[in-house]
């Protein structure tokens, strides 16, 4: 426990006995933020010894050396302003659902004469109908495909006036639209299909069955075998989604199932989704540092920032552990759903079933989580510790910078420079340098031109930094590597060296030949051999195949420019401004080749004789 000054034992002493947050601070970083029913006892809390407070308080309360407290009339709103504040600040301390994720929802605007079925990726308070959400772009679509052949809903977004009927399109000659735009549907009829429509998203499948059913049974009575073939494909289809869709209860309930698991670092929460009485998905989250933290207070701080921008909140959420302020946090969900919002933590039957599924779910995605980083670990930072005892390096190399050079017989010469930070490519490092001193194919000449430049840039923006005051990290070039990758043998690495050396960096550089994969060292007699299945190994064939990937890239692109303006070059008439005018009014070569001679003429810029000029080139190379 640290030891308090006199002012914040002062600040202790003068707590009052009201709702509120609090902010636990470090200088002017705030550590966490927290609520409490009575603010003297809890803020009084941390800093009693007898406390038995987890590894993870224990480690914030000795890095505490400030307080605030922000007072509130009800526990209410102390819950509302600690979402908020959390929201804002992000505390290294508290719990936090970092989660980008937008789930899409189907929407219906009943208000429009003749609505279409549209994805949305956020609810709104517009008026609309919304369906959803659904777990991912392909079950969406396959609920969206089936509606589109059983339920003819127009799919296109022109606007269209009624006393104005417009030809069908192919869609309905197909049968999957009504074509309202022909005028020959009135309002009420396209509307009842919508019921169906409906019916259909709020899960009642079986009523839509039913329907169906029917209509193919008077289609086949009326000897219409062909429409009743069509109805009997639609059932079909209907019911294959339907089996897709795991039942979950009898009632048709909206319900949410929460659940938990930990392994004392972080923490999963498994979220299972049932829509209609029918378990449309789920999804997990992890939460960082809380592993150790009680579940309880776990399913709050989830709950709070999971449905705070959610759009859509279910009658009933179903959880393995009531929340701390249960009560207060369900009167919270009430507000922002406008309606009823129950918590319930059941304990036996079907209901505890489904928490049983969501926490299996939950163990089983945490141990996944844990593997895959456990896998990334090995091919990254443990990559990189491994790559520094290989090459003797007194510590394991965090910035990797790796160089090639890509020409086609020494034209549009280009040199590459990717990073790698901690094993992972950060690619808004990259760099690419056209070289310009050296003539033809020359390799050498042309790495040593690319190491001269790419540290008298490192150099000459640490000065100006300096100058200005600035740290000397920050800039463009001034991040210096810890290894250097250089593509190539012996010769390639010397050149690369003797260029580090003349700018005044001397910085550990490695070359890696390709045809063995060899590693030569500086000085070094003997190249090094790496087991083929060494993480060190794998490491560094990323970085030189990723120069080799982007310098090559940019290689291309300069080629295909020269190729395209050395064809306009080519024409006489037709200078720079011309040239320039052409590709930017039809994009590319080919649709300059393709164009006739009226329709260059349209380019600004271009003359009848200068279009025909142009015309009759690519004609004769036709």
């Amino acid at each position: 426990m640290p030891q308090l000054s006199e002012e914040l034992r002062q600040k202790l002493r003068s707590l009052p006995e009201s709702p509120g947050c609090y902010l636990m601070k470090s200088g002017d970083k705030i550590l966490y933020v927290g609520k409490a029913v009575n603010l003297k006892n809890r803020v009084r809390s941390y800093f009693q010894v007898s406390r038995g407070h987890t590894p993870k308080v224990m480690a914030m309360i000795d890095k505490i050396e400030d307080f605030d407290i922000m007072l509130c009339d009800t526990n209410l709103e102390a819950l509302i302003l600690e979402c908020n504040l959390i929201k804002r600040h992000l505390p290294y301390y508290n719990i936090l659902l970092r989660d980008d994720k937008q789930y899409p929802y189907l929407r219906l605007d009943l208000r429009e004469d003749y609505p279409r079925l549209e994805i949305a990726r956020r609810m709104k308070d517009d008026g609309a109908r919304y369906f959803g959400p659904y777990i991912g772009a392909t079950s969406v679509r396959e609920v969206i495909e089936v509606v589109r052949k059983v339920f003819p809903l127009r799919t296109c977004t022109k606007a269209f006036n009624p006393d104005k009927p417009l030809r069908p399109c192919l869609h309905h000659q197909i049968g999957q639209c009504l074509a309202p735009c022909s005028g020959r549907v009135p309002r009420e009829t396209y509307h009842a299909e919508l019921r169906h429509v409906i019916d259909f998203l709020s899960g009642k499948y079986q009523s839509v069955v039913d329907v169906l059913r029917g209509r193919m049974l008077e289609a086949a009575g009326e000897l219409r075998y062909e429409q009743a073939a069509t109805l009997r494909q639609q059932i079909l289809d209907v019911e294959a989604l339907m089996e897709k869709q795991k039942a979950a209860s009898t009632t048709g309930a909206n319900q949410d199932i929460l659940a938990v698991a930990q392994d004392g670092l972080d923490a999963m929460v498994q979220i299972l989704f049932v829509r209609g009485g029918r378990m449309v998905g789920g999804e997990h989250f992890a939460l960082e540092r809380a592993g150790d933290a009680d579940m309880a207070k776990v399913l709050q701080s989830f709950l709070l920032q999971f449905y705070e921008d959610a759009g859509h909140i279910p009658s009933e959420i179903l959880t393995e552990a009531l929340p701390e302020d249960a009560e207060t946090v369900e009167q919270l969900l009430r507000e922002v759903r406008g309606a009823k919002v129950t918590l319930r933590q059941p304990q036996r039957g079907q209901k505890h079933e489904l928490i049983t599924l969501a926490k299996k779910n939950a163990i089983d995605a945490l141990q996944k989580r844990n593997a895959r980083l456990q896998s990334q670990q090995a091919r990254t930072v443990d990559a990189c510790a491994a790559l520094g005892e290989a090459l003797g390096l007194p510590v394991p190399p965090r910035r990797i910078e790796g160089y090639d050079i890509s020409n086609t017989q020494g034209a549009h010469s280009v040199g590459a420079m990717v990073v790698c930070i901690d094993g992972v490519a950060s690619k808004k490092d990259y760099r690419h340098f056209r070289i310009k001193t050296v003539e033809g194919p020359n390799d050498f000449a042309s790495i040593h031109e690319v190491i001269t430049r790419r540290f008298e840039h490192a150099k000459r923006e640490q000065n100006e930094r300096a100058a200005k005051g600035l740290p000397p990290t920050g800039g463009s070039f001034t991040d210096l590597p810890d290894l250097v990758l250089i593509d190539g043998g012996p010769q390639q690495l010397a050149y690369a060296l003797r260029a580090m050396h003349a700018t005044g960096f001397n910085i550990p550089m490695f070359g890696l030949a390709e045809r063995l994969e060899e590693i030569f060292l500086p000085n070094a007699t003997e190249p090094i051999l790496l087991d083929r299945h060494s993480p060190a190994l794998h490491l560094i064939q990323r970085v030189r195949d990723e120069a080799h990937r982007f310098g090559i890239t940019r290689h291309r692109g300069l080629r295909g420019k020269s190729a395209t303006q050395s064809q306009l070059e080519e024409i006489s008439g037709v200078g720079p401004t011309r040239r320039r005018a052409l590709l930017k009014h039809f994009k590319n070569i080919q649709a300059i080749r393709d164009a006739t001679a009226e329709q260059l003429a349209e380019a600004p810029g271009m003359t009848k004789p200068a279009a025909q000029a142009v015309y009759l080139h690519f004609l004769a190379t036709k």
